[in-house]
Order: C-alpha cells, then sequence, then structure tokens
C-alpha cells in the first residue's frame, strides 16, 4: 500500500472512530494533527517538538482530546475503550496507550506508528 493510499485508509478509519466515539457518549476535540515540517522538521530530522520520524508528519497519527459528560478525560485508561476500537478496525493501527500516550492513534507505516 502507497502512503498515500494509507493516508486515505487513515482519514477514513478516522471517520468511523470519531462516529463510535460520540454512538457512546464520548465526545472529541483534536489534539495534534499533522506536523508540519516548518514547525516540527523535515522527515528524518527533529525539530523543537515531537520525534524524527513521527507518522504526524506522514499524516498517519492523530491525538484526540476526549470527554464524557462535559468532562476532559486525560488519564490513558479513559481512552481505552476508543483505544480498542481503533486497533479492531485494521490490523495497522495502533493506539498509543499500549506504550504510555493514551490520546494517539497512528497506523505502521514504514516501521513506524
Amino acid at each position: 500500500m502507497t502512503l498515500g493510499q494509507k493516508q486515505r485508509l487513515f482519514v477514513l478509519l478516522t471517520a468511523k472512530l470519531i462516529n463510535w466515539a460520540y454512538e457512546n457518549g464520548y465526545e472529541l476535540t483534536t489534539g495534534d494533527g499533522y506536523r508540519d515540517e516548518r514547525a516540527f522538521g523535515k522527515m528524518g530530522e527533529k525539530g523543537p517538538y515531537g520525534k524524527n520520524n513521527s507518522n504526524h508528519k506522514r499524516r498517519l497519527a492523530h491525538d484526540w482530546n476526549l470527554f464524557k459528560d462535559g468532562v476532559y478525560l486525560t488519564e490513558t485508561e479513559d481512552h481505552r475503550p476508543l483505544g480498542e476500537y481503533w486497533e479492531s478496525l485494521h490490523p495497522d493501527n495502533v493506539w498509543g496507550g499500549r506504550f504510555n500516550d493514551g490520546n494517539h492513534y497512528s497506523m505502521k507505516y514504514a516501521g513506524y506508528y
């Protein structure tokens, strides 16, 4: 699968995640999405924030701010239902709660997530 194909699949699966969240009583606001190289460095370079090879730079990762009943949920465990649903959508989907970044949702590409 090309990067472009995977990016388009990521958007489709993200829409499913958003719908699932709202159907299950959660609300979301956007956190970190695409990390523009002007602020975060080119792929392989570390800018002032983030990783050298972040999938945010590939448009294959998004961080979500999670709410339930108007309360902002900040703990990794709060994201578990969404994270497990996200992982069930595709074998390349990774939930950041597996590595202590609970609001991170991404797809594997070129060995990165």
